[in-house]
């Protein structure tokens, strides 16, 4: 059996809890950059996993998150950005948090091991081939990331496997598998620490890339955003008006006149004739605006 690293004890832990809090907080600020620092090794299989994701997404199918405990919160909090940051449907993005509602005011241990519960989440989201799920486990073990792997791979699912111990049995027929081997936690086996940093680091990074690859990113602005709220509608001024140099004040019109898409509102200041001219360019180019800007301005 892989040793577990993720609940193995720290070797500068001994004594932890007679620490002066400074040094204590020094060492727990150790850990988590010690476990930052390994999600450079798994940047191919990110890389990988993001075109998964992104081609799923692109052809109408759905991206899928399911994880238990505090790795299921850490792939929950990747789900719900998605929507608001790069403009994908919400029907398009699937989160399985073993324990569901009930696991966000009390995150009880025992929906983990609950593998019926996973299989059963799985098809009650209807997930189906085309789709893709990414299933998540510090220790790689997780009977409800298992579970919910294996269902959807059976429905005709892409799966990317996530875990933080090598060898884990999460990886075994997954279609990518991110290894992101994090040193023991500081409070051994309290991986929402040094595990769950590195996972958010990656999910941070996937998700970013599948942006990308959607065409839903221009020179570092989010150009795909949903501007639903007074900071999130400035920061679409910004973006117009850095990325098409008009002022802020047209900037605004265009968004309005484009009904708040930032896209839309690029492509009227860059010579599209009007929102359906506009809205055309972007179905040719499947999103990309970069090569949209590119047609409406030629």
């Amino acid at each position: 059996m892989p040793s577990v690293k993720t609940e193995e004890r720290h070797d500068n832990a001994k004594g932890l809890d007679v620490m002066h809090p400074a040094l204590a907080l020094r060492l727990l600020a150790s850990g988590q950059q010690a476990a930052a620092k390994v999600v450079d090794a798994a940047i191919e299989q990110i890389s990988t996993a993001a075109s998964l994701a992104a081609e799923a997404l692109g052809a109408g199918h759905r991206l899928a998150y399911a994880g238990a405990g505090s790795s299921g919160l850490m792939a929950m909090a990747d789900a719900l950005e998605l929507p608001g940051t790069y403009g994908i449907p919400q029907d398009q993005i699937v989160i399985l948090l073993a324990g569901g509602a009930a696991s966000l005011s009390d995150l009880a241990g025992g929906y983990e091991d609950d593998m019926d519960l996973a299989r059963e989440d799985v098809r009650k989201a209807g997930i189906s081939a085309g789709d893709c799920l990414v299933s998540v486990s510090a220790s790689g073990s997780t009977p409800y990331a298992l579970a919910a792997a294996d269902e959807a791979r059976k429905l005709g699912a892409k799966v990317i496997a996530v875990a933080n111990n090598p060898g884990a049995a999460l990886f075994e027929d997954a279609d990518v598998a991110i290894l992101l081997q994090t040193p023991p936690e500081v409070v051994s086996g309290s991986t929402r620490m040094g595990a769950g940093t590195a996972q958010k680091i990656a999910f941070n990074m996937f998700s970013t890339l599948v942006g990308i690859q959607l065409g839903h990113v221009l020179d570092g602005h989010m150009v795909n955003l949903r501007a639903d709220n007074i900071k999130l509608h400035g920061r679409a001024v910004r973006i117009v008006t850095d990325i098409t140099g008009v002022s802020a004040s047209e900037a605004g019109r265009l968004i309005n006149a484009a009904s708040g898409s930032v896209k839309i509102a690029i492509l009227l200041a860059s010579g599209a004739k009007d929102v359906a001219a506009a809205e055309a360019t972007l179905n040719q180019t499947k999103q990309n605006l970069r090569r949209a800007i590119d047609i409406v301005s030629a």
